[in-house]
């Protein structure tokens, strides 16, 4: 059960996951053994899966990123996304509803790798049409 807390913590980890387990307690007003101890029970009960980087915007610019739309073929949308996983160039997979069944987030070094990827995805067997569109520029919030 996570409180309000450790979503407390877990955005000031989302900020920034290399503060201290001192500030981090400084910031919560609890003690630094609370910090360590609710960190340790978040990583356990895998609420928080792992701590990563973030990079200036002009590090990926020369990438190409798209998202693509996906329509499954009848209920066939478990071997879709486990085909979808053996890709590599594909950074995430959602489920939705409405149109679409799936979106794919999409990660390329150039426009042919992007175009490459795009047909072996059409090929994956149960999709039944695509439609994506390349990210152009992103707005952090």
């Amino acid at each position: 059960m996570i409180d309000d807390l450790d979503r407390r913590l877990i955005a000031l980890l989302r900020a920034d996951s290399r503060t201290p387990a001192a500030a981090l307690a400084k910031a919560l007003k609890v003690s630094r053994g609370t910090v360590q101890n609710r960190i340790d029970r978040l990583m356990k009960a895998g609420a928080i899966q792992g701590f990563t980087i973030k990079t200036r915007p002009d590090m990926d610019a020369h990438r190409v990123r798209a998202v693509m739309s996906i329509a499954i073929e009848g209920e066939r949308s478990g071997a879709v996304i486990k085909a979808l996983k053996g890709f590599p160039e594909v950074a995430a997979i959602h489920t939705t509803n409405g149109r679409w069944d799936l979106v794919a987030e999409l990660e390329v070094e150039t426009l042919a790798a992007f175009s490459a990827t795009l047909d072996a995805i059409r090929q994956v067997e149960g999709i039944a049409a695509t439609e994506t569109s390349i990210l152009l520029a992103t707005q952090k919030l």
